[in-house]
């Protein structure tokens, strides 16, 4: 079953933008400029989109309608069908390179057996992609997009300067954002684009998972990253070669955040698996400047 999908808020973010959420599942934003409206994101299904721009139909009615994909996971990009013919859909180049890998298709086809929501969805790609930077001339208000990897190669984030409003999806999350593999070189971009959104100094921060606006998340975020750093330089041969290393004392999620109150224990498991992967991409990291030195 779909979740439902609502618009809202959050406190002193400004009327011309607003969150698209559906349930716990992602949040997506919808901005009004002068020229042009953006839907950023999808969400997860044909279906779930369907619901946003039911929702957002008078907001769009009087002006063209843009989309942008944030990045080529399956809860941000799943629901292009519903926006596929009516509106260019932009992209970060390397999201072209992602979508013709044969293990997206293989994740559909996976998700797609395990829930019934999932079987009408066909993986369209952006009409329009750009490398490096690319920005939205909206009159009031501009769009930066701005590459920001690490999570994922084709990551990218929306700076709106004029609101000084960073829309940094999975880049930032609460309580820990996820690197892309557990290598050194992951881990350093995932860490630089962090340095990159908190160097911006934003008045807020939106990332898509954590429901939360507050620029404090980029610098929790960093000092998650720096902790686990620290922790693993002080490691012996043996520690270092212990693959259960993130479920030992000192080690664990919990020893680096505090787990939020209420968390569904399916969730508390997901991000103890981001945490593994952001453990090993920190032991390879550890591994590589010993051999350097």
């Amino acid at each position: 079953m779909n979740a439902p999908v609502e618009l809202c808020s959050y406190p002193e973010l400004d009327d011309r933008i607003v969150i698209v959420r559906a349930g716990d599942e992602v949040d997506g934003v919808f901005v009004r400029t002068e020229r042009f409206s953006v839907l950023i994101d999808t969400l997860g299904t044909p279906e779930l989109c369907r619901m946003a721009l039911d929702l957002l139909e008078e907001k769009t009615a009087a002006r063209p309608l843009i989309v942008i994909n944030w990045h080529m996971d399956w809860d941000h990009f799943w629901g292009n069908a519903a926006i596929a013919g009516r509106a260019p859909i932009i992209a970060h180049a390397a999201a072209l390179d992602r979508l013709r890998d044969p293990s997206e298709q293989q994740v559909l086809k996976d998700k797609a057996g395990q829930e019934p929501r999932f079987r009408n969805v066909e993986l369209i790609g952006p009409d329009i992609t750009f490398s490096g930077s690319m920005l939205l001339n909206g009159g009031d208000l501009t769009l930066e997009l701005i590459h920001t990897p690490g999570h994922t190669p084709d990551h990218i984030a929306v700076w709106i300067p004029e609101l000084r409003i960073c829309l940094a999806v999975d880049a930032v999350e609460y309580p820990i954002p996820e690197v892309w593999s557990k290598s050194a070189e992951d881990l350093r971009l995932i860490r630089s684009s962090l340095e990159r959104i908190r160097d911006l100094e934003p008045r807020l921060v939106i990332p898509a998972h954590g429901q939360t606006s507050s620029p404090s998340t980029v610098k929790a975020n960093l000092a998650y990253f720096e902790a686990l750093a620290e922790r693993v330089d002080g490691l012996s041969e043996n520690q270092l070669a212990d693959v259960q290393l993130s479920r030992s004392s000192g080690f664990r999620l919990e020893d680096f955040i505090a787990i939020p109150d209420g968390m569904p224990a399916d969730t508390v498991t997901f991000y103890r698996n981001c945490h593994g992967t952001n453990l090993g991409a920190t032991l390879q990291a550890h591994m590589e400047k010993r051999k350097s030195a």
